[in-house]
């Protein structure tokens, strides 16, 4: 037993984003208890031990909720030269344990779903302040478990743009 705790310890950075269940519903509830246990178990053994809880990066642990792009001024509509719009993306860490936040990549796309351009922003570009400064350690820690992030991005359109795509990634 106590080496299965210590095996549990060594290799905590890889076996608890391993085994950690998504929190939006998806999950058994079954699983969802045992790593419960599980978690408290390795938080005692951190308090004991010590350890280096390191988030990890899982592209597949967020969910974008919602994403819309509407013009920032909706009265003059696309009649503005630069074609200025507003990004607003929300998405959630739906995993059981804290995430590093990713980049996001919007790609932009004319009416044949060719792509126009493409804008990738880091976390320090498209989170919002406000976010940022309630979670000051957000490059390091990642966002908490269950977090949900409601994002405003300006974005300038191509004239030609007909469409637009929204996705998660990490950088090398």
């Amino acid at each position: 037993m106590l080496l299965l705790i210590f095996g549990e310890h060594l290799s905590r950075n890889s076996l608890l984003p391993a085994l950690a269940p998504r929190i939006d519903g998806t999950s058994h509830a079954m699983s969802v208890k045992a790593f419960s246990l599980l978690n408290r178990i390795d938080q005692k053994l951190c308090m004991a031990l010590g350890c280096i809880n390191r988030p990890v990066s899982d592209f597949a642990a967020w969910k974008i909720t919602s994403v819309t792009l509407s013009p920032e001024n909706a009265r003059e509509g696309l009649k503005n030269a630069p074609n200025q719009s507003v990004l607003e993306v929300e998405i959630q860490n739906r995993l059981a344990i804290a995430v590093l936040v990713p980049n996001l990549e919007i790609s932009l796309t004319d009416a044949e779903e060719s792509e126009l351009k493409s804008i990738q922003l880091t976390p320090k570009e498209w989170l919002p302040s406000a976010w940022q400064a309630s979670h000051p350690e957000f490059a390091s820690k990642g966002a908490p478990s269950g977090e949900l992030i409601h994002a405003q991005l300006p974005v300038t359109l191509p004239l030609n743009a007909a469409g637009y795509r929204v996705r998660v990634l990490y950088s090398q």
